[in-house]
């Protein structure tokens, strides 16, 4: 998973010389800016994500209409079916109406949020997704907790051990997952982990057979469910973090305040910790942002490797009919988190970095 284009994740700041007898960081965080000069950058964003949400919109209906498949054979059985009865099936689903009648009455529904129901469920698309979000958030925010605590913890001790046996292992393992396909790594975790060693179960998110009813006993069943889809999640995205962190301690390195906080007498450790680290946090931070997007695109493999059962699982599921009013819905609901996270870090980033103030 990349980066969105769009999203703003440049370099870190460099610190100044830091005052004698004072604090060694480089800078203050100031004001985000003048109201005026605020409220038109948020404008500006806002307009430009409104327009990509109205072509996600767009097509949203599109799409699906041209992947192939028969919806109507789905439902129906592959026993064969009369004439009749596809055609009564047709007029059910509403897809034998022309093109521009099925188009009216999408554009009807997405303006009083009506997202029609599924074909298979026969339930609204709404109520399906609003009963697997929980599971899908659980197994992300974990995922992009493990790998931000983790990544930015190696990528400032490797930007700060510049040239060591551990800088050059810990790039090496970065690059070789972020380069690694998410259904190869979750396949090579369940042989290592599940069918060999026999430590984590294959799939789903709850044993079958009773763990106990009582909060502890279920917590630790999905708990135990939840570590191999979570790592492999993590894994992916991990890299992009050690990367980044790396690359903004290692411009931090030369600044002065940091020979300031050096000269006082702080031990090495220290330094990175209390001066380094902080300062090079910036880009990590709004990565952490525009990751809460497209951490939900990577469910997809994910949770269809793991039958984690969540969106991504759902709509694998609904994509093999298709399902096309819940796929329509899955997929403006992942394109739209990632269009509002990215707008989210954009503006994260103007409150941040005062560069990007002075440009705007």
């Amino acid at each position: 998973m990349g980066i969105h284009p769009t999203a703003q994740v440049p370099a870190s700041p460099s610190g100044g010389a830091g005052t004698p007898g004072g604090d060694t960081h480089p800078h203050e965080t100031p004001h985000p800016g003048s109201g005026g000069d605020f409220w038109r950058f948020l404008a500006v964003k806002a307009s430009g994500a409104a327009v990509s949400l109205v072509l996600v919109l767009f097509s949203a209906f599109f799409i699906f209409r041209v992947i192939g498949g028969d919806p109507v054979k789905a439902i129906g059985g592959d026993t064969g079916l009369t004439p009749g009865q596809r055609a009564e099936i047709e007029e059910r689903l509403g897809l034998n109406e022309p093109l521009g009648v099925q188009f009216w009455e999408y554009v009807t529904g997405v303006v009083t949020l009506d997202w029609g129901t599924s074909y298979v469920n026969n339930q609204e698309v709404t109520t399906l997704l609003w009963a697997r979000l929980p599971n899908t958030l659980l197994l992300t925010i974990t995922a992009l907790l493990l790998a931000a605590g983790f990544g930015m913890w190696i990528g400032a001790r490797a930007g700060w051990k510049q040239g060591s046996r551990f800088e050059k292992s810990q790039v090496g393992i970065s690059l070789a997952l972020w380069s690694a396909p998410t259904f190869w790594l979750g396949m090579i975790v369940i042989i290592v982990f599940s069918v060999k060693l026999g430590l984590f179960p294959v799939n789903g998110m709850r044993s079958a057979r009773g763990v106990g009813d009582d909060l502890w006993s279920q917590t630790v069943d999905i708990a135990h469910h939840l570590v191999l889809p979570a790592v492999t999640m993590a894994a992916v995205i991990y890299a992009q973090f050690v990367l980044i962190m790396r690359s903004s301690i290692l411009e931090e390195r030369g600044n002065d305040y940091l020979t300031v906080a050096k000269a006082k007498g702080l031990r090495d450790d220290a330094v990175r910790r209390r001066h380094a680290v902080p300062n090079a946090l910036l880009p990590t931070v709004t990565l952490v942002a525009v990751q809460v997007g497209t951490v939900f695109n990577g469910a997809l493999l994910t949770e269809t490797i793991f039958s984690w059962p969540g969106l991504g699982l759902l709509f694998y599921q609904a994509i093999r009919v298709p399902d096309i009013p819940l796929l329509q819905l899955l997929f403006i609901f992942f394109a739209g988190t990632t269009i509002l996270a990215n707008m989210l870090a954009d503006i994260l980033y103007r409150f941040l970095d005062p560069r990007v103030r002075s440009s705007a």
